[in-house]
């Protein structure tokens, strides 16, 4: 089974951790990486909209998107820990291949959606700061891409620092803003009790929700807890689970004082003043400093703005890497990724700022959280069905007052979602002069997708899934070998990776050397915990491929023929090349997948950095 984030899963140790603080503190981080995606520039524009338009009166929607999203986030690391899968895995392996292609998609137009944000919100961190334009903004976010691949290198600790760094600016940037604001306690107070003043606030509201309970958080959070090792028995996950529940209370409500600072100082200014169409960050920044009276003030804002849209911006690159190996068992180069993921948010962001010139930028963030809003009932129905499955979580499922609680926030916001495309599709059929073409098009894929959200719900209570996948990681083992050919060479080297490349490859290898050579099966650990400390890793991925390693060696031995196996650890191309020109071999053979061009850069290459660096033939065959 390939486990989810590899080059992380359980990188860090919580064993042997003496006192309680320090075993908590091993486990806390995952809930911060999370945190910032309820912080991010989207949260920005709802909030600032709701509170110039309503003042603090939708400050009850932001205390119960948190409520929610510590509910569903609980649930998504229990997930995670319990099952050592993530949210994309455990629908791969439930559900068809079919409805799996359908809730992919949706997922990486949530993922999109979410990116659009951050590259917006960004832009316009940078634009108010140093006065770039805004188009020149949109643009420098794609050099990004390069950050997170720095810090996953440098290990999943590096990045949580580096994360809660930014979360903390954030933090102290809004605290001196609700020292400047000023603002009124008793109406802070009031507007926690829960009120909807009208149409334009349910889809102010639903905004609010979408940019607080993100789709894509819950995918990240069932792989973000799986970076943590422990004692796998009862009490190791009864412990695992309560760590990571303190960990997401602290990380949540640290979000949740974030957006309510925002919506309470839109309030204390701009709706105070009477200025109640300000929901463009740009506007916002520009009058808080003569509202407020000090400088400082739009200063802040500016800069935790940037520090929101680039690690919230992190962290959708890493949902991203997730919902694509886990629904289709696709791995590409991480730098490849996050370049899709900028160009698809910023292809839109610079055709509409271009179009319509940089006014429209706060509809468009609004725009991309009521999105988000629209995909979160095929994210959290999934995700409450595994969690109470009990044959899925070995006893470790949810109880019955949690599955009720989980169910009617999935009820709100899918009720809530419902009502909002109702109103917005019947508006568009009375202000089109042509509306047949809505009619053949927008209503047939609604209700395409209400019949969806249907089956999902209800198919579980029906009848049970079937596993329609039983291992849903590339590696394929069994071995099946032909006749034998003429003996020509006495000592073979393989290169295998456990993919399907590796039969014709073997194959090849005894048809060359028959039955009287002897066989070296080489296989290259390339996890980060194998490039930094060698054959003294000792991580799951190390113990899974030996595993597999062996499989080969019984297959082959049990054929009648003389093998060894060879484990190296680090990048393959320079661990093959050694392990060749330190042996006595008469040829290297390697299988390749049949990729060139612009899938090598897609899936990187190893074969020609090998072929120039080893003395002996090499010997390719093909997928």
């Amino acid at each position: 089974m390939s486990k989810s984030l590899e080059e992380v899963h359980e990188s860090i140790t919580t064993e042997g951790k003496k006192t309680g603080f320090r075993k908590i503190l091993a486990f806390l981080g995952p809930a911060y990486l999370i945190s910032v995606g309820y912080m991010d520039p989207g949260n920005w524009a709802t909030d600032l909209a709701g509170g110039s338009q309503f003042g603090y009166s939708l400050l009850w929607v932001l205390l119960m998107s948190n409520i929610m999203a510590l509910l569903l986030q609980s649930l998504s690391a229990r997930l995670g820990i319990v099952t050592q899968r993530d949210l994309a895995q455990a629908s791969r392996e439930t559900y068809t291949p079919f409805i799996n292609y359908i809730l992919y998609f949706l997922a990486e137009i949530a993922i999109a959606a979410c990116d659009l944000a951050e590259v917006l919100g960004m832009a316009i961190g940078i634009n108010l700061l140093f006065d770039i334009p805004l188009l020149y903004g949109v643009l420098i976010t794609v050099l990004d891409t390069f950050l997170l691949l720095f810090l996953i290198n440098k290990g999943i600790r590096k990045m949580e620092a580096f994360i809660i760094t930014l979360v903390a600016i954030i933090g102290l940037s809004f605290v001196f803003e609700m020292i400047f604001a000023q603002p009124e306690l008793h109406k802070v107070i009031a507007g926690l009790v829960p009120t909807l003043p009208n149409q334009d606030a349910l889809y102010i509201a639903i905004g609010i929700i979408g940019a607080t309970v993100m789709p894509h958080n819950l995918y990240l959070h069932s792989s973000l807890v799986q970076t943590r090792k422990f004692k796998r028995d009862k009490t190791g996950i009864k412990q695992a689970i309560k760590y990571n529940f303190i960990d997401s209370t602290i990380a949540l409500n640290l979000a949740f004082f974030v957006n309510a600072a925002i919506l309470i100082l839109a309030a204390a200014t701009f709706y105070k003043s009477g200025m109640y169409e300000v929901a463009e960050i740009q506007d916002a920044h520009q009058f808080l400093a003569p509202l407020l009276g000090t400088k400082w003030a739009a200063i802040l804002f500016a800069v935790a703005l940037i520090a929101a849209g680039q690690s919230s911006t992190i962290t959708g690159t890493l949902a991203g890497q997730i919902v694509m190996e886990g629904y289709l068992n696709l791995r590409i180069q991480p730098w490849v990724r996050r370049i899709i993921t900028r160009l698809i948010a910023i292809v839109p962001a610079v055709v509409v700022i271009l179009v319509y010139g940089e006014s429209v930028t706060g509809k468009m963030l609004v725009f991309s959280q009521v999105l988000l809003s629209l995909q979160l009932g095929f994210a959290i129905i999934p995700l409450i069905h595994f969690v109470s499955d009990k044959s899925k979580m070995k006893g470790f499922h949810i109880n019955k007052t949690t599955q009720i609680s989980a169910w009617i926030i999935a009820l709100i916001i899918v009720s809530l979602n419902i009502k909002l495309v109702f109103d917005e599709i019947e508006n568009w059929i009375k202000t089109t002069q042509n509306p047949i073409y809505l009619w053949v098009t927008v209503v047939p894929l609604a209700i395409g997708f209400l019949v969806l959200l249907l089956y999902i719900v209800f198919k579980p209570f029906v009848s049970k899934y079937k596993n329609y996948i039983d291992n849903h990681s590339p590696h394929h083992t069994k071995l099946k070998l032909d006749s034998l050919k003429n003996y020509t060479k006495k000592h073979i080297a393989v290169s295998v990776d456990f993919s399907s490349a590796d039969e014709k490859a073997i194959q090849h290898a005894v048809d060359l050397g028959g039955i009287n050579a002897h066989y070296t099966l080489i296989h290259v650990v390339e996890s980060v915990g194998a490039m930094f400390y060698g054959n003294k890793v000792g991580d799951h991925e190390t113990a899974i491929d030996k595993a597999l390693l062996d499989n080969y060696f019984e297959v082959l031995t049990s054929k009648g023929y003389t093998v060894t196996t060879k484990l190296g650890f680090g990048k393959p191309s320079k661990i093959i090349s050694t392990i060749v020109n330190e042996g006595n071999y008469d040829v290297l053979i390697m299988g390749t997948h049949g990729h060139t061009g612009i899938k090598d850069i897609l899936f990187g290459t190893t074969v020609n950095m090998v072929r120039h660096k080893i003395a002996i033939p090499l010997l390719l065959v093909k997928d």
